[in-house]
């Protein structure tokens, strides 16, 4: 592969400022442990390299690319199936309808994806971002997106919630989501 360096350059930025905005956001969410390993796989060879050769402008991803020019992308392939923040991951195959069908996804992954498309949004929208923009562009796809039912209410509820009240206060509830949830994890298991 011709390695071109403005592309590995802009790529490796590009990552790493979404990945430490990410951590920054798991932070605010009460899940910092749990951020320092989101998205550790881009740095791998199958998706960074990939990444380099389908690099544009840091305004959107290579996988984007890559799937106009040869139909896919093997490093989103590789992504969604290591990386639990990523609805994709939650899929298994239904014996009833004999279908890969959406499974509920932890509070804790759902919590990450909430982080992660916050980050994304400030990464990709660079000057034009604002508490809308993740809820903006999540409904422009959702309809071509298959969510578990509950799934998809949370992450609607947390994007609208960030539009509706701003940075600080959403990321103040899903803290105490957060909470509450180990709260009542530790209280179940000593039963």
């Amino acid at each position: 592969m011709n390695m071109d360096l403005k592309k590995v350059k802009g790529h490796f930025l590009t990552i790493t400022r979404h990945r430490h905005m990410v951590i920054y956001h798991c932070f605010k969410a009460g899940i910092f442990w749990q951020g320092l390993f989101h998205d550790l796989s881009k740095y791998s060879p199958e998706e960074f390299l990939e990444g380099i050769r389908y690099y544009t402008d840091g305004k959107k991803s290579p996988n984007d690319e890559a799937r106009k020019k040869k139909g896919c992308s093997r490093a989103w392939m590789h992504h969604k199936g290591r990386n639990k923040h990523h609805f994709e991951y939650w899929t298994d195959y239904n014996n009833d309808t004999h279908s890969m069908e959406p499974v509920k996804m932890p509070l804790k992954y759902v919590v990450e994806m909430f982080c992660d498309r916050v980050a994304a949004s400030k990464i990709y929208g660079k000057e034009d971002y604002n508490d809308s923009y993740a809820l903006n562009y999540y409904e422009r796809v959702k309809k071509l997106r298959r969510l578990h039912p509950d799934t998809e209410k949370l992450i609607h509820f947390l994007l609208k919630y960030l539009a509706e009240n701003g940075e600080e206060e959403a990321f103040a509830y899903v803290r105490g989501l957060v909470r509450a949830h180990k709260r009542k994890s530790r209280t179940k298991s000593d039963i």
